[in-house]
């Protein structure tokens, strides 16, 4: 097991540690794990347990994270650890991020491999993503350290659940986010994700108005449990309201997983009729995932209307946006694009890094 010292933690009057990295304030004693089951109390200090080791590297389209607006069309080198901080019955990575057997994570590698491994492969950037990297974030942290040296990007793919001290150290390190808002009651978080939604929010509205961070937001649909016209009307008018009507906002399919299998698959009507409402509502960017839905997966400009990027799921079908304008009216398009579309595809491809 790789030990490695943990940031963010305060001993306690009756002897227990506090995990300081999210709002769960995980309380051990000697020897125990919080709930992300990676963070655990060894010799009186907090460690994490899965420093340097991953479940798994691959380089993915950038579209895959999902975010549409920041260098379309390139790769990501992509990888995980185990653990998670939630608890969620409908986790999609569940054998990653609920796995407690550290002989799943098999790959070992060091920051600088790995940043050296993404320029090698022609990524523009490197994703924390498979299971959350706030759980992971001093590992995570490094790396963005290793990758920016080599002028590589970094992704953070996460349910956006920390708090504020660790929240700005991390994201001080982080060029872009999709920050996963699972659903909009409090309820919802905490019947079927074991958090709170609060600290979600105050993540989203601390990127939009004290960082620079590029992010995008997705909300996985589930049928009768987040997808009702009125909660997803009143998600959208929030998002106008605190974050402004240019982030994008996903809306994908769910699909039966883990403790959630007897619920079906999300209908394709349900994502068009989301997707109506949060642009009824005002939201310039609003798409559909895990689905083919040419429409949905179109950036249009805002001014003019005409299409400039036409995706079809990770496949990139034209690409029209010229160093971040529309070239028909001229309008900024928000978000990070380069004079030409990348190359990649919608190509997945695993790869092997250090030892």
């Amino acid at each position: 097991m790789t030990i490695y010292p943990g940031r963010y933690w305060h001993a306690i009057e009756d002897g227990r540690i506090q995990c300081d990295l999210c709002p769960r304030d995980c309380r051990l004693r000697e020897g125990q794990r919080g709930a992300c089951f990676v963070r655990q109390r060894l010799d009186d200090k907090i460690v994490l347990t899965t420093y340097g080791r991953s479940s798994g590297f691959c380089i993915d389209p950038i579209e895959k994270k999902p975010l549409h607006h920041f260098h379309p069309g390139s790769g990501v080198l992509s990888f995980g650890t185990a653990g998670c901080n939630l608890a969620c019955k409908f986790c999609q990575n569940w054998d990653i991020s609920k796995a407690a057997d550290m002989d799943r994570l098999m790959d070992r590698a060091s920051p600088e491999e790995i940043a050296q491994a993404a320029r090698n492969s022609g990524c523009e950037s490197v994703a924390f993503t498979y299971n959350d990297p706030v759980v992971f974030a001093e590992y995570a942290m490094d790396v963005a350290d290793a990758c920016h040296q080599l002028g590589i990007k970094t992704v953070a793919v996460t349910a956006g659940y920390m708090h504020d001290q660790p929240r700005r150290d991390f994201y001080a390190k982080m060029d872009a986010a999709n920050v996963d808002l699972k659903a909009f009651t409090d309820e919802f978080y905490f019947k079927l994700t074991g958090a709170n939604l609060e600290p979600v929010l105050d993540t989203l509205v601390y990127l939009r108005h004290e960082t620079d961070v590029w992010f995008e937001i997705t909300t996985l649909l589930i049928p009768g449990m987040n997808d009702s016209d009125g909660e997803i009307l009143a998600m959208s008018d929030w998002i106008l309201e605190k974050l402004g009507d240019d982030v994008p906002l996903h809306l994908t399919a769910f699909h039966p997983d883990y403790k959630l299998k007897d619920i079906a698959s999300t209908p394709q009507g349900t994502l068009i009729r989301a997707r109506k409402i949060a642009q009824t509502a005002g939201l310039k960017f609003v798409y559909t995932g895990n689905v083919h839905d040419t429409d949905g997966g179109t950036t249009a400009c805002p001014s003019c209307r005409a299409p400039l990027i036409v995706r079809d799921w990770h496949e990139l079908l034209d690409y029209r946006i010229s160093d971040g304008h529309c070239p028909d009216c001229g309008a900024k398009i928000p978000g990070n694009f380069g004079k030409t579309r990348g190359k990649f595809g919608s190509r997945r491809i695993p790869i092997r890094i250090g030892a």
